[in-house]
């Protein structure tokens, strides 16, 4: 069994979709970043290739790379599920939380949960939602964060 941690913050900017865990939420201001900045789906990423040893989110995926400008985070979680099953291992559970003061998140988790599992091939995906509670930059609405532990099994 491997173990590895992802964490990712964006900021928050008017004119941009709010995108967490491939979920397009309603609200005034969408995460700022080369891709769609969906920072929940990033952690995950970054969780899965810690675990594994391959590197992480920018190595693979680079800001300054066109290719990636707008990108869906869904698809690169698919093709870093792709790496992972090459290099021998299987998910075997996804665990995250999302920091954000707004919005609240508690009607959009199962369906972050969802499509996380099914780029992932596993029903095991928790997604959880915190807020800071009105504490720090993340508090007073600046910006959103989130957490990932993932297992993986080799196969």
């Amino acid at each position: 069994m491997k173990v590895g941690i992802g964490y990712d913050v964006h900021p928050l900017v008017p004119g941009r979709p709010l995108v967490l865990g491939g979920v397009r939420i309603d609200h005034p201001a969408g995460l700022d970043g080369h891709s769609d900045a969906d920072v929940l789906t990033h952690a995950v990423i970054d969780a899965l290739l810690g675990a594994a040893g391959l590197g992480d989110i920018g190595t693979l995926f680079p800001a300054d790379d066109p290719k990636y400008k707008n990108a869906s985070s869904l698809e690169m979680l698919r093709s870093a599920a792709a790496m992972l099953a090459e290099a021998g291992y299987r998910v075997v559970n996804v665990d995250c939380t999302v920091i954000a003061q707004e919005p609240r998140l508690h009607g959009h988790l199962g369906a972050m949960s969802a499509n996380l599992a099914s780029k992932l091939g596993t029903i095991d995906v928790n997604v959880k939602g915190k807020s800071p509670e009105g504490l720090g930059a993340l508090g007073h609405g600046a910006g959103i964060a989130a957490q990932a532990v993932a297992t993986l099994e080799e196969t």
